[in-house]
């Protein structure tokens, strides 16, 4: 399965008003330091916190009248929970999310503000997943998977139709890369639009499914840890219908990051754009500031979400060391205070 241009723009409409536009903005740090433009898709602005509504939001809008009444179900490591939530109860549809132990406390806290049920199970996304699975299979439940779904990817992939719209002359695109929809479906509309843009998805070193499986050309499971970028954990899924193939198709390079550079991106974005992102969301900053990848042209650096614990910000941005970065280094201290 794959998704289409077609397919992307469908989505575009469907989903006007139920999400916002989100802002583009050059970064006079970053191009510097780039040597080129370097222009920031601020999704962290969207009404949730994430692109994850995007997707969402197309989903559901989709869905026929008896599977509105039976309600939806997903497995979720927080932002897509988030935006299933959200975009359900716009439609009085029952939803239940599905999260590991590993999801951070303030995902869960909102999601539950939104009015989801919650299931939280297992050490792992795909601990969740079962457990949807059961749900789906037993209470009638309409799945919604986070990623793994055309009308998911479509949904993330007018965050594409946008860049371009915004900034044709766009050589290189930064996109996050965990179970493959963002990526896949950003991929999908800028290339479909210009064939020549490079599109570089970016993860963690920690448990990075998507890569391990492109390495292997094939999905394969791979042990999720904690790391600060962990809305990117998670597998993609054995039985991946959809974006394992089109990564594999459209993606021209993926990249790499450490928590202490993925801390990095968190810092710069607090001070230099005045901007909060969790550590998924400032994982293209991060590249660059890492000089992990270059460009012969402009760069648009996707920032994909702010919903990070507050605390575990402060502390970041303060210069402390997370136990996230003392999984990369062996010295001890703090490097700096903030007061």
């Amino acid at each position: 399965m794959t998704v289409t241009l077609h397919d992307i723009r469908a989505a575009a409409t469907r989903i006007a008003g139920r999400i916002d536009q989100t802002a583009m903005v050059r970064s006079p740090s970053l191009s510097a330091l780039a040597g080129i433009p370097v222009q920031l898709k601020l999704e962290n602005r969207q009404v949730t916190g994430s692109f994850k509504l995007r997707g969402a939001s197309n989903a559901i809008a989709q869905l026929d009248a008896a599977v509105k009444l039976k309600g939806v179900v997903a497995a979720s490591t927080g932002n897509h929970g988030r935006a299933l939530a959200h975009a359900a109860r716009l439609e009085g549809i029952r939803v239940v999310i599905c999260m590991s132990r590993l999801v951070p406390s303030n995902k869960v806290d909102e999601i539950r503000l939104l009015g989801a049920e919650l299931r939280i199970v297992g050490d792992s996304q795909d601990d969740a997943q079962i457990e949807a699975e059961r749900l789906a299979a037993e209470e009638g439940l309409q799945m919604v998977p986070p990623f793994d779904h055309p009308h998911v990817v479509a949904g993330q992939g007018t965050l594409g139709l946008e860049i371009i719209e915004t900034a044709p002359d766009v050589e290189t695109v930064l996109v996050q890369l965990s179970g493959g929809g963002l990526a896949a479906g950003v991929a999908a509309a800028v290339k479909g639009l210009k064939p020549t843009i490079r599109v570089v998805g970016l993860s963690m070193a920690r448990g990075a499914a998507m890569k391990a499986s492109l390495d292997a050309k094939r999905p394969v499971a791979v042990e999720e840890l904690p790391t600060l970028a962990d809305s990117l954990g998670g597998g993609i899924g054995l039985d991946n219908r959809v974006t394992f193939s089109m990564c594999h198709d459209l993606l021209d390079e993926v990249v790499l990051l450490s928590e202490v550079e993925i801390a990095q991106g968190v810092r710069h974005l607090y001070a230099q754009e005045r901007e909060i992102a969790e550590g998924a969301g400032a994982i293209a900053v991060a590249a660059l500031l890492a000089g992990k990848v270059s460009s012969n042209g402009p760069i648009v650096a996707l920032v994909s979400g702010r919903n990070i614990d507050m605390e575990l910000h402060r502390r970041i941005v303060c210069g402390e060391l997370t136990e996230f970065e003392r999984m990369d280094v062996a010295k001890k201290g703090n490097p700096g205070r903030c007061h």
